[in-house]
């Protein structure tokens, strides 16, 4: 009955969201305390500073180059949206999304979002699904009543996010590229099969559980 319980209180509700970002505040903060700590007592308080100092310049440079490359991928996506090629794409995936989301046939609009998201996540872009993503399950949400009790639709939707299918893994890529891999993109093709996998076994365990009820 788990799969049938996953509520709309631990996904909006606005204090769990802060207590649990408050708690890896608390996580980060003491592993880096106690990572200063034994680099006292252990004479290497030099390359703590050191190596903080770097750390920090290194942060700062990925987010650059992260921040370029997921505004170049979003303005495409963006384009594309407004070129109507979304909607196009959104309706060749029609047989696919019907088959997973069953209780969308005469849901267009959840349809869409569904469709921008899974495009997003195919690409890599996952920081440029997050709007569609949480547009989708509102629109979801919405459907289901506001019940306190996830519909079908909104736990597939959120097991195959989680499963995280990727044609172009963008991110990894650029992380890659920052720390001087000779091949960046060589991790493609095992991206692909890694997530095809992950997906294949979303899908099934959503469809085999959706048989026993």
């Amino acid at each position: 009955m788990l799969y049938y319980t996953v509520t709309r209180h631990i996904v909006f509700n606005k204090k769990m969201k802060l207590e649990k970002i408050a708690m890896m505040n608390y996580l980060w903060g003491g592993m880096i305390l106690l990572g200063i700590i034994y680099g006292a007592f252990a004479g290497n308080l030099d390359a703590v500073t050191e190596t903080v100092i770097n750390s920090a310049k290194e942060a700062v440079s990925l987010v650059i180059a992260i921040a370029g490359i997921t505004a170049f991928w979003t303005g495409i996506m963006k384009i594309g949206e407004q070129a109507g090629l979304v909607e196009k794409l959104a309706k060749k995936a029609r047989p696919l999304l019907l088959f997973l989301f069953p209780e969308l046939k005469d849901q267009e609009k959840a349809s869409y979002y569904i469709s921008l998201n899974f495009l997003s996540n195919f690409l890599g872009l996952t920081h440029a699904s997050t709007s569609s993503g949480l547009l989708a399950f509102q629109e979801l949400d919405r459907l289901n009543g506001h019940s306190t009790i996830a519909s079908r639709s909104m736990c597939t939707f959120l097991i195959i996010n989680v499963s995280s299918l990727q044609l172009l893994p963008i991110n990894m890529i650029a992380y890659r590229a920052q720390y001087g891999s000779p091949a960046p993109a060589a991790i493609v093709g095992p991206a692909i099969f890694a997530t095809g996998m992950s997906t294949l076994a979303a899908v099934i365990f959503c469809k085999v559980t959706e048989s026993r009820h």
